[in-house]
């Protein structure tokens, strides 16, 4: 009897299983046991060709061979990964492998980088499914325990190839049909083009905005104080200075009533557990990590410490069988630090799990971001690390509190018939607010008040005027970003694709950090503190494109369609003639775009184009680097090439990338030793710096070594 070929999505998580599984005998990428072989890609081992891998007269980027359609999309090894994918299809096709084991990231990306591969070596041999949500020991373990068979798992794969050959589909055709409109390169996408849009639409209100002058009265009543409001509009503003002055002339010293007095009792439930993209907006709140950041750490929390479950969830929810899990982590959590916020729970009769808790209708691929059944050993972690480990584990625990319970006073106060009015809070029981309490933004209105009855006499002892200024929307930070990326629903009006991006938004919780990350790199959007800000390039990118493609619109015909192949409600064929269909309409409307923007900057770079060459291109070998503001490129761009090294691709590590460095990484492939600043525990250390697997000018560190 054969062996079973066990393939992980990356060696870190291959080297995990193969621990559980017992495969201790090291083979050529492999570790090998008694009955499982386990192996791993490196991410994607297998792309989609490029227009010119298909016909050499797509080398040129020209209008009369738009749009790229292939017959059938078709796939290759990548480049710098092709000794591992080798290695892969040497084992696949194995006498000695029986079946496999996909155990790939369980979500729709995991299933494509499996079955592409699957695909690719032309495997026809059996395999199962490998779902979990944990890389703790137990979790592995319970998985081998519980593999699915395989098919289970073809209309995530139809779905997921579908989301791929659609992108490439409209991303490749309609950043050829601008950049040849508009003489620049002009990167669009389907999801990163709406999210650009947004951050253009609030930089034009903004731009639009006139700041007004208004004031404020308010009178001080000896105990409490109130606001002038009108209460037929509840409007505390007076636009008016006079106006404002005349009422506090009025008033002052003046004896008036309680008018009305009310008390209203509220109760606020626990927050649902964390979901990636609310881990990634309290991470920006908190800390000002950025999305890909706070991305960074959690996922080296699950895979490396085994601290934390599956971070790129976009469930809030965890199912009934979590329930023994639940109490399990708990007790594993009372440790000195945390054991007076756990003993509470634990010392309930019985654990409180509501509908926001536990919720097997909410709870799709993944459940919610969780502390693993482990105990924690919080020395190990690096600073960044333990605040986010922290806000999980706070989350967790407040999740299992009682409601924040207070009661809020609402005091009308009467003088000379303008009204005041004057809000109290009055807290009964604090809850699951314990964990909180620190962050709550403190309400001005909010007082503490004496003892008040409707009808009281009361007297207006000193009354001022305060002059304030309107002031403009605020600009977008990556947490309000994604905010808006994840409730892009509100943007459309059709109520139908409204529903389908209220369960979906823009991108996924897995996407949305390198969304962000790709339109700071591309030159639409500039980073500043927390905020983001569209540059020029951006905005007039908005202002040339039609509506369809900077509209969320889009994506939620997509999602829909993606999720009902899913749900085997749509055929995939049909959903690929939408897309090329699509794509037609999108290159006959880059054809009528009568915009007379133009890009500046890129006409300097134009004129520039004789700058001096730094080398010759590693990935097509017939352009020459050269450099931009943004970036050293290749000059064969119009002709394919991809290859691009970012100038602020080490910006977290302190560094720039200079000519000089990228004369030396053409020549030599590597450069050692260069100094660098750690971005989570801002220690000085050295690394070496190379090109990234995948030849299009991607850099990394390697060898890193604090000083």
């Amino acid at each position: 009897m054969g062996k079973i070929l066990v393939i992980a999505e990356k060696p870190s998580v291959g080297k995990d299983i193969a621990k559980v599984l017992g495969c201790n005998q090291k083979g050529e990428g492999c570790l090998i046991g008694e009955k499982y072989v386990v192996t791993w890609a490196i991410g994607h081992l297998v792309r989609l060709l490029e227009p010119e891998e298909y016909d050499e007269k797509y080398k040129r980027w020209a209008y009369e061979t738009l749009p790229i359609i292939p017959e059938q999309m078709k796939t290759k090894p990548e480049r710098k990964t092709k000794k591992q994918f080798d290695i892969l299809k040497k084992l696949m096709n194995s006498k000695e492998i029986d079946s496999l084991v996909c155990a790939t990231d369980s979500g729709r990306e995991g299933e494509l980088i499996f079955r592409y591969i699957y695909e690719a070596v032309k495997c026809k041999k059996p395999f199962k499914r490998l779902w979990i949500s944990s890389m703790t020991d137990t979790a592995i373990r319970k998985g081998f325990e519980s593999l699915r068979p395989g098919e289970e798992y073809d209309a995530l794969y139809y779905s997921a190839k579908c989301r791929s050959e659609a992108d490439w589909l409209v991303g490749m055709n309609a950043t050829r049909a601008f950049t040849i409109r508009y003489n620049v390169l002009l990167s669009i996408g389907r999801v990163q083009t709406p999210t650009l849009s947004i951050l253009v639409q609030r930089q034009k209100e903004i731009d639009t905005f006139v700041s007004k002058d208004y004031w404020e009265v308010k009178a001080d009543f000896s105990g409490f104080k109130g606001l002038w409001t009108d209460l037929e509009n509840h409007e505390t503003r007076i636009f008016e200075e006079e106006k404002a002055l005349d009422i506090a002339r009025k008033v002052r010293g003046k004896q008036g009533i309680i008018k009305d007095l009310s008390e209203e009792k509220k109760k606020q439930p626990p927050p649902l557990l964390y979901d990636l993209t609310e881990l990634q907006r309290d991470g920006n709140k908190m800390f000002g990590f950025s999305a890909s950041k706070t991305l960074s750490i959690a996922q080296g929390l699950y895979e490396k410490r085994k601290m934390i479950t599956y971070p790129r969830t976009d469930s809030r929810y965890v199912s009934t069988d979590m329930i023994p899990v639940l109490k399990s982590t708990l007790r594993k959590l009372n440790i000195p630090l945390y054991s007076r916020f756990v003993k509470p729970i634990l010392d309930m009769d019985k654990l409180p799990v509501s509908k926001r808790i536990v919720d097997d209708s909410k709870v799709t691929d993944h459940f919610a971001i969780i502390p693993t059944d482990t105990v924690p050993k919080l020395e190990n972690l690096t600073e960044d690390e333990k605040k986010i480990y922290g806000l999980i584990v706070k989350r967790f625990f407040a999740v299992f509190y009682s409601d924040y319970e207070y009661t809020v006073t609402k005091v009308i106060t009467e003088i000379e018939h303008e009204f005041f009015v004057t809000k109290g809070k009055t807290v009964s029981q604090l809850g699951w607010m314990l964990f909180y309490k620190n962050d709550a933004k403190k309400n001005e209105e909010e007082q503490e008040l004496p003892v008040l009855k409707k009808g009281d006499p009361v007297t207006a002892f000193d009354v001022k005027t305060e002059k304030k200024k309107t002031t403009h929307p605020k600009p977008y930070t990556e947490a309000s970003l994604l905010s808006a990326m994840e409730n892009a629903g509100r943007l459309v009006e059709d109520e139908e694709l409204k529903e389908q991006l209220k369960d979906s938004g823009l991108g996924t919780p897995a996407t949305r950090a390198s969304i962000i990350e790709r339109l700071i790199q591309v030159g639409y959007v500039v980073r500043k503190g927390k905020s983001l800000y569209p540059t020029e390039k951006g905005m007039k990118l908005i202002e040339i494109v039609p509506e369809e493609l900077k509209s969320p619109e889009m994506t939620g015909k997509w999602e829909k369609g993606l999720s009902s192949i899913v749900k085997k409600k749509m055929d995939p064929q049909k959903f690929m003639e939408s897309i090329i269909r699509y794509v037609y309409f999108i290159v006959e409307e880059s054809t009528k775009s009568e915009n007379p923007i133009t890009f500046p900057e890129e006409t300097q770079k134009k004129r520039a184009k004789k700058s001096v060459s730094l080398g010759k291109c590693p990935l097509c070998s017939k352009g020459d680097i050269k450099e931009n503001t943004k970036a050293f490129y290749c000059t064969k761009w119009k002709d394919g090439c991809k290859f691009t090294i970012w100038k602020n691709s080490l910006e977290q590590y302190g560094q720039a990338i200079t000519p000089k460095m990228v004369k030396e990484l053409l020549k030599n492939n590597k450069i050692k030793g260069i100094h660098i600043i750690l971005p989570q525990t801002h220690e000085k250390a050295t690394a070496d710096l190379q090109f990234k697997p995948d030849g299009n000018g991607a850099v990394e560190l390697i060898n890193v070594n604090r000083i």
